[in-house]
């Protein structure tokens, strides 16, 4: 069964700001009524998993206002209109691992939450790391943390790792770091 889209008749810019659009269409649904749909634009993300020469995964610590909490993931940043999910990567990877890579590929996108934004997150894996120093925007800060397959396999089962994109690029990178 093929599944009937929907046509959009008009978009409606509703809020802009640095990091992402939020934005209205006016649709028409496959049953012929006239609709609204919400979501948020943005121009993609690239999440990155650095692999130490010893095999160890580095991660961040940072504190998430909207969860009053704080979450060990993987670097991960939103592409800024101009650049590309490769520059945004390398960028990312230094300001807030203080690495630099040798060898940066890109081996899956995803889209984190597709009923509320298009946002397609491509997922790099680094290696050849190298110290750089790093540029934190004023309104991050992060601490490194190494961990090991099974350390960061361990805390997701515990539930101390609980970010979601970090969640899903692991699920689908994890069989590719173990061949």
């Amino acid at each position: 069964m093929t599944l009937k889209p929907w046509k959009k008749i008009r978009q409606a810019f509703e809020m802009k700001n640095p990091w992402w659009t939020y934005r209205k269409d006016d649709v028409l649904l496959p049953t012929g009524k006239l609709g609204e749909y919400h979501y948020v634009h943005v121009n993609g993300s690239s999440m990155i998993i650095p692999i130490l020469d010893d095999g160890r995964i580095a991660l961040v610590k940072q504190y998430r206002y909207l969860v009053q909490r704080e979450s060990i993931e993987f670097p991960c940043g939103s592409v800024k209109d101009g650049s590309t999910h490769e520059e945004t990567a390398r960028h990312e990877l230094a300001e807030e691992t203080e690495f630099e890579a040798k060898e940066l590929k890109c081996v899956v996108e995803f889209n984190p939450y597709n009923g509320v934004t298009d946002e397609m997150c491509k997922v790099f894996i680094a290696t050849g790391l190298s110290p750089v120093v790093a540029h934190p925007d004023e309104t991050e800060e992060f601490e490194k943390i190494f961990m090991t397959i099974k350390e960061f396999d361990e805390k997701v089962n515990s539930g101390e790792i609980w970010d979601g994109m970090s969640l899903a690029a692991w699920a689908i990178v994890k069989p590719l770091l173990m061949k």
